[in-house]
């Protein structure tokens, strides 16, 4: 499949040929800018333009930009895998933490919203609805099952904002970079330090986002203890 253009307008205007305005249709294109520049990029009238309408057709179908958020998170829950019921429930929650940071991926943007909205939509809902479900069904308590759930998110939205703001990406030539940023006097000032990084992070195979699995795993394996289901 091609890559979506960047501005769908140009596309419309081109062919000559404008769509209904839809709930959904504006929520693709203000997701598109997201991805493509930032959240502050996106405006109403900026969304407008994009989708060749005038600004006030938007507020038929919302409020306020507050409303175009709320629809945006809830559909980036929707690309979320929901955890099943009959999974064992270390699988369902490595699986679904594991979707979360593939979709987070896909929108950086988001990491910050996904637990801000005070009008979550049925996406959200069925999402949260879901995780909880499969805890408790495996015998967690209401009161463990929320404290899964608040850890798995800390932990998976903090490594998402720490993997995402690194000052090298896969790729990249990280022995250059890491003996940029060391000092010549590191080895007696900061030695430690300078033994990792070039005992596991100047290996040709290193990868932060490797990291994730292996905390994940603590995690959910400090989760079977405390719900005193191992």
């Amino acid at each position: 499949m091609p890559n979506s253009p960047k501005n769908p307008g140009s596309l419309v205007r081109r062919c000559g040929v404008r769509p209904p305005l839809t709930r959904e249709r504006a929520l693709s294109a203000a997701i598109a800018v997201a991805d493509n520049e930032t959240i502050g990029a996106l405006t109403m009238r900026r969304l407008a333009a994009i989708l060749d309408v005038e600004a006030m057709s938007l507020y038929h179908h919302f409020a306020n930009k507050d409303e175009i958020l709320d629809g945006m998170i809830d559909q980036v829950f929707g690309e979320i895998e929901l955890p099943s019921a009959r999974a064992m429930w270390k699988s369902a929650m490595r699986r679904r933490s594991k979707s979360v940071r593939a979709v987070l991926t896909r929108h950086p943007w988001a990491i910050g919203l996904m637990e801000s909205r005070s009008s979550p939509g049925p996406c959200t809902l069925r999402h949260h609805d879901a995780v909880l479900g499969c805890l408790r069904g495996a015998g967690f308590s209401v009161e463990m099952a929320g404290h899964a759930f608040s850890l798995l998110d800390s932990y998976i939205y903090g490594f998402m904002l720490q993997e995402l703001n690194l000052p090298f990406g896969e790729g990249d030539d990280v022995a250059k970079m890491v003996d940029a940023m060391m000092p010549d006097h590191a080895a007696t000032s900061y030695p430690h330090l300078l033994e990792f990084a070039v005992t596991r992070v100047m290996k040709p195979r290193y990868r932060y986002g490797d990291e994730f699995d292996f905390g994940l795993k603590v995690i959910l394996d400090a989760l079977a203890v405390s719900a005193g289901l191992q």
